[in-house]
């Protein structure tokens, strides 16, 4: 297996395999401390970024988390990855809601694992789908994101809050189209899962990121590029390396707001990790807000959104195993 990471000799790495509600097989990299089998021990399910598969950044704060004495558990949600699903590489917030729920219950199985003391971490835009999570499964004790990022806001609202109303009405008239394009036979073809639009309002279908950046890219952009596309962090499962999201991805992010009943998490507590120039810095401000007075953030000085996929002198981990050791006390 090819991981995006260095692996710690101490750290054993085991492949998992185990079925969400829907009875979708979801594949696994469970991370052990060492002397794990000698005792119940604490244990977080981690995932994301949205398009990235475990053996990126969710495999890398595994194995970190594991080094603080967790059983770590990253996963590839449905339909990506190694996980199974007929539809490749389609999203959906309900069913990587419940991937989140599926994962706690393979934890919950192992003999090791003390039921009492099981996270979740969300990672960029797998985040809102651990909140959910957390919103609505009493057995997530503690839930953490790093550089949170709301799929469906983002899908709906566009980057920033700024889709007009003529572009989202263009929006769905590009997704109602992509639809007709099955239904008459047409195959399955990539597509933005966030909307773009040219001057005249009309969506840019987009096939993911650009093989080669183009001269003078906007900075977001090319912080993407240089993760995905490089072999920094490129990984021949994940979407986001090798292409796009299929076309009709972003129709339920559209139609669900996630996090609804954040505010029910309390009194587990939450933990949103941001840099301090993400470009998605917003979100976990607006969600800390949002979810009340069992929220915590924290601001990476210097970092911006993708720096704190893999860049281990930044990512705050012991911050992050104070937090979930304290959660479980």
């Amino acid at each position: 297996m090819t991981l995006t990471f260095e692996t710690y000799p101490q750290i054993e790495r085991q492949s998992v395999r185990f079925a969400n509600r829907y009875g979708i097989e979801l594949a696994g990299d469970l991370y052990l401390p060492e002397n794990y089998a000698d005792k119940k021990n604490p244990a977080l399910v981690v995932t994301g970024p949205f398009g990235a598969v475990k053996e990126q950044s969710a495999g890398l704060y595994a194995q970190e988390l594991a080094t603080y004495g967790f059983v770590a558990l990253a996963f590839d949600p449905s339909n990506t990855g190694e996980s199974g699903g007929v539809a490749r590489n389609v999203a959906s917030p309900e069913l990587f809601t419940e991937d989140y729920s599926a994962a706690v219950d393979f934890l919950g199985s192992l003999t090791y694992i003390d039921r009492e003391k099981i996270g979740a971490l969300g990672i960029c835009g797998l985040s809102g789908m651990a909140l959910t999570a957390a919103s609505i499964d009493t057995r997530i004790k503690a839930v953490a994101t790093s550089v949170m990022y709301d799929i469906s806001r983002s899908v709906s609202e566009g980057v920033g809050g700024m889709m007009t109303p003529e572009q989202k009405e263009n929006f769905k008239d590009f997704l109602a189209q992509q639809r007709w394009n099955l239904v008459d036979g047409g195959d399955h073809v990539t597509g933005p899962h966030e909307p773009m639009f040219d001057e005249n309002n009309q969506v840019i279908h987009t096939h993911g990121l650009p093989d080669q950046l183009p001269e003078n890219p906007h900075p977001v952009l090319a912080a993407f590029y240089d993760y995905y596309k490089t072999p920094r962090g490129w990984h021949e499962n994940s979407v986001n390396s090798t292409g796009a999201w299929e076309s009709t991805t972003p129709l339920p992010f559209l139609a669900f707001p996630q996090y609804t009943a954040i505010s029910e998490i309390a009194p587990r507590p939450i933990l949103f990790i941001t840099g301090e120039h993400a470009h998605s810095r917003y979100f976990p401000e607006q969600a800390a807000a949002q979810a009340g007075y069992n929220a915590e953030l924290v601001v990476v000085p210097n970092a911006d959104h993708v720096d704190l996929y893999d860049k281990k002198d930044l990512i705050p981990f012991a911050e992050l195993a104070d937090f979930y050791t304290k959660a479980f006390a």
